[in-house]
């Protein structure tokens, strides 16, 4: 199944939608999710703030919101409709520069991040959030990238 990459972000930085969807390929590789469907939308401050209000009631930009499209990780990945991952261009090129990495570098880290809350990891208590920056780490090292130390 495809991976769908848009961007939708007039003002701000230029990142290719087809960068993400071969990361995000890849990820879903070595999650053994390869015949699984996702989306991604690379987008800015002002429609990530949007959705964070309307789904989230936070009135504020996010770097990265995950809306899963199915709540049973555990369905085969054949034909699997994972969901959909919004990351905020704006946000992450600030992120990136405060971590003193790349932009590619940390949407990278955010499309992990969203990729595992679509396949139920959480960050709730100390422990999951602890889980969920390793597996974090884990997948973005086997893309071959490299992302902040603390992570979002």
């Amino acid at each position: 199944m495809p991976t769908f990459a848009r961007r939708q972000a007039p003002h701000s930085p230029e990142f290719s939608s087809d960068t993400v969807r071969r990361i995000a390929d890849r990820m879903l590789g070595f999650l053994e999710l390869s015949e699984a469907e996702l989306s991604v939308l690379l987008t800015d401050d002002e429609q990530i703030r949007a959705l964070n209000s309307e789904h989230r009631g936070k009135d504020k930009a996010t770097d990265v919101l995950a809306f899963p499209m199915d709540d049973d990780p555990s369905l085969p990945a054949t034909g699997r409709v994972l969901g959909d991952v919004v990351i905020s261009i704006d946000t992450a090129l600030r992120q990136s520069k405060k971590r003193c990495h790349d932009l590619r570098g940390e949407i990278t880290f955010l499309l992990a991040h969203g990729l595992l809350h679509l396949n139920g990891y959480d960050h709730q208590t100390d422990a999951e959030e602890r889980e969920m920056t390793r597996r974090t780490h884990e997948l973005v090292a086997a893309c071959g990238g490299q992302a902040g130390a603390d992570g979002p």
